[in-house]
């Protein structure tokens, strides 16, 4: 208390001159309608100022909440679609059987893409549902495969990895082959083993083709941007602009193929000596 005074009376002629200006500018607002308006008109605009920043840091600060709500919609659309839209074999079946395909929203916090082998990790794991060998979606095409899992996260192996490789197919002809990375460009990709017989062209759509327990089939993957044909060889050589833009991914869907368990078993048994 004993410094509270001795500042006080340090600052004794500032106080007294901020005392003194603002009985001042109160008698001249108060004494002139003209200066009150001004004021008043300042006040609100600050006010006015005041309000939108709060107003554009809470929409900010919400974002994040708004863009996972708009992922979780999407996951559910395309759980509808896929619903809506079955292959034309499942016709045969029970139309009240659920859905093939589960799609869990995660976002993407950490990834790579300019790596020789790259990886996202997300921020769901085990306990939210997220196991190893999972197909990881974007809004536009493929993303990869879950590797590994912990508790609250996942390890993803990128499409922009060597490791990585699934079975896709050209959708105008149904033609298939194989999605490799050996273009160390993150914007493109190659699809292998496609015959000189199968005619292919600059623009066509390639789409997963499905069937092996981590993609359902039609995912969009690219789009033919080149095609070569070595006269050394039998098959084409096919570079594709893929559809999703690995640098700029946020929210993904984990994929889960629910039928998956009971055709392994089946094919274990198969393959069993």
């Amino acid at each position: 208390m004993r410094d509270l005074f001795r500042f006080l009376l340090r600052q004794r002629d500032n106080l007294l001159f901020i005392g003194l200006m603002v009985v001042a500018l109160t008698w001249l607002v108060n004494g002139n309608m003209h200066q009150r308006a001004q004021v008043i008109s300042s006040s609100r605009s600050a006010i006015g100022n005041i309000y939108q920043w709060r107003s554009d840091l809470t929409e900010f600060a919400s974002l994040r909440t708004v863009n996972r709500e708009l992922a979780e919609a999407l996951a559910h659309e395309r759980e509808a679609a896929r619903m809506a839209h079955p292959p034309v074999d499942s016709l045969v079946g029970d139309s009240g059987l659920p859905a093939q395909y589960r799609y869990l929203t995660a976002q993407v916090i950490n990834s790579t893409v300019h790596k020789e082998r790259n990886f996202l990790t997300l921020d769901r794991g085990s306990n939210g549902g997220v196991f190893a060998d999972r197909g990881v979606v974007g809004p536009r095409g493929i993303v990869g495969v879950v590797r590994e899992t912990s508790a609250r996260y996942a390890l993803v192996v990128s499409v922009l990895n060597p490791d990585f490789s699934t079975s896709v197919k050209l959708a105008r002809t149904g033609h298939y082959g194989l999605f490799k990375w050996d273009t160390h460009d993150p914007t493109t990709a190659s699809m292998t083993d496609v015959a000189k017989h199968v005619p292919v062209e600059v623009g066509d759509t390639v789409v997963t083709r499905g069937g092996d327990g981590i993609f359902p089939p039609g995912v969009p993957v690219g789009r033919v941007e080149h095609v070569e044909n070595d006269p050394s060889s039998n098959f084409h050589t096919i570079i594709l602009r893929l559809d999703e833009d690995l640098t700029s991914s946020g929210y993904v869907h984990v994929i889960e193929d629910v039928h998956r368990p009971e055709r392994d078993s089946l094919e274990a048994k198969t393959m069993a000596p």
